[in-house]
């Protein structure tokens, strides 16, 4: 066999192979010798059939178990005596592949791509500037308000007076087309709406802000051609109303009795101090997200190398699958939305090549620094993926002992040796504590909003 390496790129290699001619008259002997002895075809006793009678039934498969045999065969070994290391992605084999002929040599050329040779990274002593949060006194107050709203009761209005967008209304409805009732929007009765709600055509809110109950109202509903319900698209339906009450939230009072009504709290300072608590713990992600962007900028200001296909199309494959998986939460397909897998390839193809480039930084850090995982590190690992999945970690543990889960222990264990090298960067940098500048600053309304930065205690007194 003989082998040519062809360096396309610094990641991109092209193998060129030659198998002799005498080995594919060995392989092509071998197996009709094998098949002969095996073979079944009427009028001729069992393994006394003619080759060219045999070539003549079986050559097209036996020439492609031969054709598959040796080229896993010959790319294994040609890996193997021109020491190439670190492919990534499975190899793709160039071309057509030509016919096998006795006496003939084989030729034909195999892709593969590897990753990038970096040299040493150097990270110690590199600055970063690390904004300091802390929680004020008025996103207390935004979350303190967000837990009397989960907690809010609703009271029916006894005076007289029109209804506005903060109320919720009693009604029934029923939808006619063309002066009858229409099967699709049947008579509904006592529905509470939400004034405002995106739960009912805007039409209604907008026709039932400011009436008065009790009322009765006729609503006209337009519906686009392309409405996500078919049976309503393009119709237009006419919903007669009966506004029977309106009813207001009542939030409860904001002192020590809201605590007694948590069940957690001694009193209102106690509900304060967790909110507080949980704000710095949000915080504390925040800060270390930051500091992680900070890292990566710098080194990749630094450090250029060229990102191999495969590990930006793998990337790609995961956003991909992120996005579906989100859309799905909602009962909603991409084609639904409007985007297909190609929209999201081309839009997201740069932040999967940066993906891509941070974790081949951080596979050279932990290979450079030498990081390993520790039983305790293993151990608060699954103690986590314990807490998210509401299982015993022994469970999880239990999980990832099957076949069909090591890789994915593989893949858990890569992350936290990741992450394991993000925090040995930080605690070898150069860390200057800033105020945060306004803008990044988060006010009461972001404090409300972005429950992924900064967790709100409501989540946990439910």
């Amino acid at each position: 066999m003989q082998v040519k390496i062809e360096d396309q790129s610094t990641v991109k290699k092209i193998i060129h192979i030659e198998i002799e001619g005498e080995d594919v008259t060995a392989e092509l002997d071998k197996a009709y010798r094998d098949l002969g002895k095996s073979a079944s075809i009427k009028g001729f006793r069992k393994g006394k059939i003619p080759r060219k009678v045999l070539e003549s039934r079986f050559s097209k498969d036996v020439n492609a178990d031969i054709v598959s045999r040796l080229i896993q065969d010959s790319y294994s070994e040609a890996i193997k005596s021109q020491s190439i290391v670190d492919i990534v992605g499975p190899p793709s084999v160039m071309d057509e592949l030509p016919e096998l002929e006795q006496g003939k040599p084989f030729n034909f050329s195999i892709n593969v791509e590897v990753k990038p040779v970096l040299s040493d990274i150097e990270f110690k002593g590199i600055e970063l500037r690390k904004n300091v949060y802390k929680p004020s006194d008025e996103e207390i107050d935004a979350q303190l308000h967000m837990i009397r709203q989960t907690m809010s009761t609703k009271k029916t209005v006894t005076e007289e007076r029109p209804a506005k967008e903060s109320d919720f209304v009693l009604i029934d409805y029923e939808g006619f087309v063309d002066g009858k009732p229409f099967e699709h929007t049947p008579k509904i009765e006592n529905y509470l709406m939400d004034i405002g709600s995106k739960n009912m055509p805007e039409e209604f809110s907008a026709k039932l802000t400011g009436a008065i109950p009790p009322t009765d109202l006729e609503i006209e509903v337009v519906y686009e051609d392309d409405h996500t319900e078919n049976e309503l698209a393009g119709k237009t339906v006419v919903y007669k109303v009966a506004m029977k009450e309106i009813q207001e939230k009542e939030l409860p009072p904001l002192d020590d009795t809201l605590a007694e009504k948590l069940g957690q709290f001694e009193n209102l300072e106690g509900i304060k101090d967790a909110i507080r608590s949980n704000l710095e713990a949000g915080y504390k992600v925040r800060t270390h997200q930051e500091l992680s962007e900070q890292i990566f900028t710098t080194l990749l200001e630094k450090i250029d190398f060229e990102v191999p296909d495969v590990l930006v199309e793998s990337e790609l494959n995961g956003i991909i699958a992120e996005t579906e998986q989100a859309y799905k939460q909602h009962n909603i397909t991409l084609e639904d939305a409007g985007v297909t897998k190609d929209i999201i390839r081309t839009r997201y193809r740069d932040v999967a090549e940066q993906q891509a480039r941070r974790h081949l930084l951080l596979g050279k850090i932990i290979e450079q620094e030498k990081l390993e995982l520790t039983e305790d590190e293993m151990e608060e690992a699954f103690a986590g993926m314990a807490r998210s999945m509401h299982a015993t970690v022994e469970q999880v543990k239990k999980m990832f002992k099957t076949d069909a889960a090591a890789y994915q222990l593989e893949y858990i264990k890569m992350i936290e040796l990741e992450k394991k090298a993000v925090n040995h960067i930080i605690d070898n940098s150069n860390i200057i504590e800033v105020e945060p500048e306004a803008e990044d600053a988060p006010s009461p309304t972001a404090v409300e909003d972005d429950t992924a930065s900064i967790p709100s205690i409501s989540a946990d007194m439910q």
